[in-house]
C-alpha cells in the first residue's frame, strides 16, 4: 500500500480511537449540532445510538458505531438515515451550520448502510450530502473497509463518471481505487481533481513517482476543456510549470514520445479555446516533433493554419516553413496551405505566407503555375498593403505562367481595392475586365417587415410543448404568445393543463420559500400560481414592487415583465384574466389599436376590469402613430368604461416618454469611480403625472421617480430581450436607460451587451442621441459577436431611413479620443459594414469623424485601420471634398501604416467623381 492510503488509513485509526468520547473531534463549526440527543450515544439500541450521533452531527463517531451492527440493523438504521435526510433538506437557513454537522454525518452512516454499489455511490453522490473535507473520505474509507474489491472498484468507478463528485472526492475514490486494484478512472472529473492535488513545488517528482501519472496525463492533453492547473501562467523555470515537467518525463522514458506528441497534435487539430489549446501547443514546442513526425502531419499543420487561432497557426505555419526550406514540401500542399493562410485576418499571418511563397517560387520557379493562384486570393484581403504585396509578387512571376493562369489571375485582379486597379491594368492589360463607368449604388438591406405575431396555442398539449421547447425567456413575442395561451386556456381548462404541468415539470423546487425571491424565473411563477403554491404574501409582495428614487435602470425595465408575472400567477385560471390585454399583435412587440379597442369591448362584455400591470403594458404598446389610431380612440371612448377613457387620452396624447443623456466630467485617474464612462453617464426622465398617477407601482418610474444619477450595476439579467418590446415605440427612451451595459461592452469588455440592439433598430418612435450612442458603443466593443449585432442594426436604421450619420460620427470622433473606443475595433465594424455594399453610408459616419481624430491633441494609436477602411469607401463610392488636417499627415516623410494611408485617403478624395450618394445616406 502506498504512501497515499498509509496516510488515510492512519487517519481513519486516528479518528476511530478517539472513539465516542471526543465531542470536538473533527466536526468543527458544527454549532448547535448537538440537538439534544448527544446522550443517545451512551444508551439505547445499536441503531438508536448510531442515529443520536448522526442527529447530533458526530460524523467521527460514526465508524465505531457502525462495527456492531449486522445487515438487519443497517437496513433498519438506513430508512431512518433517509428520513433525516430529508428533514433536514426542509430547515431553512438558520440552522445553516448545524444541517451542514448533520449531513457529514449522514454522508458516513449512509454509506455504511447501503448494500448495492450503484445506491452507495448515488448517496456518496448526492448533492445535499456530497462532501469537500479529506477527512470525511476518510471516515468513508473506514466504514467500507470490509467490502469486497470487485464490489469497490465498481463503487470508485460510478463516483469518477459524475464531474461534480469526481471534483469533490478525488480523496475517496483514490483510496477505494488503490484498495481494490482497479483500473485509474481517467475522467475529465477526476483528471481535473488530480491536476490540483499533485501540482505544488514539488510538482516534477511527484508526477514520477505517481503511478496514475501514465494513465491521467494522456486524458489531460486530450480534454476539451484544459484543467486550470495546467494553464497557470508561470515561466518555463517554475516548477509548477506542467508543459515542462511532462518535456522531462517524455526525456526520461516516463511518458510515450509517439502518444504525447499525437495527442497534442490531435487536440490542436479539434480546437477550441486559446486557454484550452495553450497547454498542448506549449507541450508540443517542447517536446518537438522530429522531422520524420512533422512530415508524416502535413495535412495536420495544413489544417491548423487555416482555422486554428493565432497562436496554433503561427506555430503550424513554422513548422510548415521549415519543411518547405527543407524542400520536403510539396507545390500542391505549399497551395493549399497558402489559400487557407491568406484567407485570415491576421496581417502578421498573411506577411509571413506571402514571404515563404516568394522565396520558394525565387528557388523552386517550376512551381509558379500552382503557387501564382493562390497568391491571388490575398488581391480581396481588407487590407490593402496586403494587396500590394501580392500585386508585386504575382508581377515578379507572371510572365512564366500560360495564358489561362494569366486569365485566372487577371479575373482575380478584380477583388483588387480602386487604389491598385492602375498597377493591375499596367499588369494584365487586355485580360484585365475593366468596369465600366457606371455610376455608383450603394446597396442597403430591405427595410424589416412588420411581421404579425401568430395566434396562441388552443391545445394543452401545445401549450406545453411550447413551454418545454422554448424554455423560459425565449424570443419575445414567441414569449408573449406562449403567455397569453397559457391565460386563456387555464380559464378553459384549469384542471387538464394542472395535470399536464404537473407530469410535464419538476415542481418540487417552485415550493421553496426562496425560489422566487429575487426572480420570477419567466413562466414558472404563472405555472406555480397555476398550481397553488405560491404563498399570498409572496404573490402581494411581487405585485406591490415598485422602484425607488435610487433604483436601477435595467432592473426598473425587467419589473415591467416581472410585474405582469406576478400579476398573472395570481389571477390565472379566474375570471378576472380571461386573457392578456398586452399581448402584441407584432414581432416588434407592438398592438394594433383597433385590436386593443376589441379587447376591451370583451372585457366590457365579460364584467371584467382589465388587470393594472396588463393594461398598463397595453397601453405602452398600442400604436398610437398608427394611421387608425384616431379612430380607434373614438372607439375606445364609446365603449362607456373608465379603461376605454384612459384609452382614448392616451391615443390623443400619442407622446413619446423623453429622456435626455449626459455625461459627467472623467475622473484624473484610474482609482476614481468617474474615470469609467459606465459610472459617468446621467439619464433624465420626463416629468409624465398621468403615468405616475394612473400606472401602477412597478411602472411610475417611467413617468420621472428615478433620479438623474450615475449608477454601478451589479446583476445579471435574463430578460434584456424584453427591453425593447415592453416599450416598442420608445426606443429612444430604452436605449437611454440602458446605455450604460452597451458602454460596459467597449469600456468594460463585457459581453453580450448589444443583444438589445436589434429590436431597438426595428422598434417604433424617435430616434436621437441615445440610441446613435447606442450604436457607436456597440461598434466599438471587444466582443466581435457584439460588433456584428451593431453593424446589423447601423444598416436596419439606414436602410429606414433614421440613421442621422453626421450625429454617429460626431458621437464616435469624442468616445475615440477620451479612449472608451478603440479605433482597431471600430475599423472592424465599419470594414464589415462597408463590405456589405454600404461605402457611401460609412464614409459618411467617417467624414464627420476623421477631422477631430486628426487634430486630437495626442495622436490617436491605431488610427490607420480606421483611415484604410475610409480610403476604401471612397475609392469605391466615388467621394470628393476635403478633410481638415489630412493632408497635412499626408505630406509627411513616413512609412508608416497611418500616413500610407492618409495619403492614399488624399489621393481619393481628390480623384473622386462626381456620384451621387443614395438619399438613405
Amino acid at each position: 500500500m502506498n504512501r497515499v492510503m498509509d496516510s488515510m488509513m492512519i487517519k481513519v485509526r486516528s479518528a476511530v480511537v478517539r472513539g465516542a468520547g471526543n465531542d470536538a473531534g473533527s466536526d468543527t463549526g458544527s454549532t448547535g449540532g448537538d440537538t439534544g440527543s448527544t446522550g443517545g450515544a451512551e444508551g439505547g439500541t445499536p441503531v438508536e445510538q448510531l442515529l443520536a450521533a448522526v442527529r447530533a452531527g458526530r460524523a467521527h463517531k460514526v465508524p465505531a458505531l457502525l462495527e456492531p451492527l449486522d445487515a438487519a440493523a443497517r437496513k433498519t438504521a438506513l430508512g431512518q438515515l433517509k428520513s433525516l435526510r430529508s428533514e433536514v433538506r426542509a430547515w431553512d437557513w438558520k440552522r445553516w451550520n448545524e444541517a451542514t454537522a448533520v449531513r457529514r454525518a449522514l454522508y458516513v452512516a449512509g454509506a455504511g448502510c447501503q448494500t448495492g454499489a450503484a445506491a452507495t455511490a448515488t448517496w456518496l453522490g448526492g448533492r445535499d450530502l456530497l462532501s469537500w473535507r479529506s477527512e470525511d473520505g476518510t471516515l468513508v474509507l473506514s466504514v467500507l473497509a470490509d467490502r469486497d474489491p470487485a464490489w469497490t472498484a465498481d463503487v470508485a468507478q460510478r463516483l469518477a463518471a459524475r464531474p461534480t463528485v469526481a471534483e469533490s472526492s478525488y480523496g475517496l475514490i483514490r483510496g477505494l481505487v488503490e484498495r481494490s486494484g482497479c483500473a485509474v478512472p481517467a475522467t475529465d472529473g477526476y483528471v481535473l481533481a488530480w491536476t490540483r492535488e499533485i501540482t505544488d513545488s514539488r510538482l516534477l517528482e511527484r508526477l514520477r513517482e505517481d503511478s496514475h501519472t501514465r494513465v491521467l496525463v494522456p486524458h489531460a492533453l486530450a480534454m476539451a476543456e484544459t484543467p486550470d492547473r495546467l494553464t497557470w501562467s508561470v515561466g518555463p523555470e517554475a516548477p509548477t510549470h506542467w508543459p515542462t515537467a511532462l518535456a522531462t518525463l517524455v526525456t526520461e522514458g516516463v511518458l510515450d514520445r509517439a502518444q504525447v506528441v499525437d495527442l497534442c497534435v490531435s487536440r490542436l487539430l479539434r480546437g477550441g479555446r486559446a486557454r484550452d489549446l495553450r497547454f498542448p501547443l506549449d507541450v508540443l514546442r517542447l517536446v518537438e516533433p522530429s522531422a520524420a513526425e512533422r512530415r508524416e502531419r502535413v495535412p495536420d499543420w495544413i489544417g491548423m493554419t487555416a482555422d486554428a487561432p493565432s497562436p496554433v497557426a503561427g506555430y503550424a505555419q513554422e513548422v510548415l516553413a521549415g519543411l518547405a526550406a527543407d524542400g520536403a514540401l510539396a507545390a500542391g500542399a505549399l497551395a493549399e496551405m497558402t489559400g487557407g493562410v491568406l484567407f485570415r485576418t491576421e496581417k502578421k499571418l498573411v506577411r509571413a505566407q506571402l514571404t515563404l511563397v516568394g522565396k520558394v517560387l525565387a528557388r523552386e520557379p517550376g512551381v509558379v503555375e500552382e503557387l501564382l493562384p493562390a497568391v491571388a486570393e490575398a488581391f480581396g484581403h481588407e487590407d490593402t498593403t496586403i494587396q500590394e504585396r501580392a500585386l508585386k509578387l504575382v508581377g515578379r512571376h507572371a510572365a512564366a505562367v500560360d495564358v489561362s493562369v494569366r486569365r485566372e489571375l487577371a479575373e482575380q485582379a478584380g477583388l483588387l481595392s480602386p487604389v491598385h486597379r492602375p498597377a493591375a491594368v499596367a499588369l494584365f492589360g487586355s485580360d484585365l475586365e475593366v468596369e465600366s463607368g457606371a455610376p455608383y449604388e450603394e446597396i442597403l438591406p430591405p427595410v424589416p417587415e412588420r411581421e404579425p405575431v401568430a395566434l396562441p396555442a388552443t391545445t394543452v398539449e401545445a401549450l406545453v410543448e411550447e413551454l418545454l421547447t422554448r424554455g423560459q425567456y425565449q424570443d419575445p413575442a414567441a414569449f408573449e404568445r406562449t403567455l397569453d395561451g397559457l391565460v386563456r386556456l387555464a380559464r378553459r381548462d384549469r384542471k387538464g393543463l394542472e395535470e399536464a404541468v404537473r407530469e410535464a415539470f419538476p415542481t418540487e423546487h417552485w415550493e421553496h420559500q426562496h425560489y422566487f425571491s429575487h426572480y420570477t424565473h419567466g413562466a414558472e411563477v404563472v405555472l406555480a400560481g397555476l398550481l397553488g403554491l405560491l404563498p399570498g404574501w409572496r404573490v402581494d409582495s411581487g405585485r406591490a414592487k415598485g422602484n425607488g428614487r435610487e433604483a436601477c435602470h435595467h432592473e426598473a425595465l425587467s419589473g415591467i415583465l416581472d410585474a405582469r408575472l406576478w400579476e398573472a400567477a395570481d389571477l390565472i385560471g379566474t375570471d378576472a384574466l380571461p386573457f392578456l390585454l398586452a399581448a402584441p399583435t407584432l414581432h416588434s412587440g407592438e398592438i394594433d389599436p383597433v385590436v386593443l379597442v376589441e379587447r376591451l369591448r370583451g372585457y366590457r362584455e365579460a364584467g371584467v376590469e382589465p388587470a393594472p400591470a396588463d393594461f398598463a403594458q397595453a397601453l405602452l404598446r398600442v400604436g398610437h402613430g398608427d394611421p387608425s389610431a384616431g379612430r380607434a380612440a373614438e372607439e375606445a371612448e364609446a365603449l362607456g368604461t373608465r379603461a376605454g377613457r384612459r384609452l382614448g387620452a392616451w391615443l390623443r396624447a400619442a407622446e413619446p416618454l423623453g429622456t435626455r443623456v449626459r455625461f459627467l466630467d472623467r475622473g484624473k485617474d484610474r482609482a476614481s469611480q468617474k474615470w469609467w464612462l459606465t459610472d459617468r453617464i446621467v439619464v433624465e426622465i420626463d416629468d409624465r403625472p398621468v403615468v405616475r398617477k394612473e400606472f401602477p407601482a412597478a411602472f411610475r418610474w417611467l413617468g420621472g421617480e428615478l433620479r438623474a444619477t450615475p449608477r454601478r450595476c451589479y446583476h445579471w439579467l435574463d430578460t434584456r430581450a424584453h427591453w425593447a418590446t415592453a416599450l416598442p415605440l420608445d426606443r429612444e427612451f430604452v436605449a437611454a436607460c440602458v446605455l450604460s451595459s452597451f458602454a460596459s461592452g467597449a469600456d468594460a469588455d463585457q459581453r453580450g451587451v448589444t443583444e438589445p440592439l436589434t429590436a431597438l433598430a426595428e422598434a417604433g418612435g424617435p430616434v436621437g442621441r441615445a440610441v446613435h450612442l447606442a450604436l457607436a458603443f456597440g461598434l466599438g466593443c471587444q466582443d466581435a459577436d457584439d460588433r456584428l449585432r451593431a453593424v446589423d442594426a447601423l444598416l436596419v436604421l439606414a436602410s429606414r431611413g433614421d440613421l442621422d450619420a453626421r450625429l454617429l460620427g460626431t458621437e464616435l470622433a469624442w468616445l475615440v479620443v477620451e479612449g472608451s473606443v478603440k479605433p482597431n475595433r471600430l475599423a472592424d465594424a465599419l470594414r464589415t459594414t462597408a463590405a456589405t455594399g454600404a461605402y457611401g453610408t460609412v464614409w459618411a459616419v467617417l467624414e464627420p469623424l476623421l477631422p477631430k481624430l486628426l487634430g486630437a491633441e495626442k495622436p490617436v494609436r491605431g488610427l490607420g485601420e480606421v483611415l484604410a477602411v475610409a480610403a476604401d469607401c471612397v475609392e469605391r463610392c466615388g467621394a470628393r471634398g476635403e478633410v481638415a488636417g489630412l493632408d497635412l499627415m499626408a505630406s509627411a516623410r513616413s512609412a508608416s501604416q497611418f500616413v500610407v494611408q492618409a495619403k492614399r485617403l488624399a489621393g481619393a478624395l481628390r480623384r473622386g467623381a462626381d456620384q451621387p450618394l443614395t438619399e438613405t445616406v
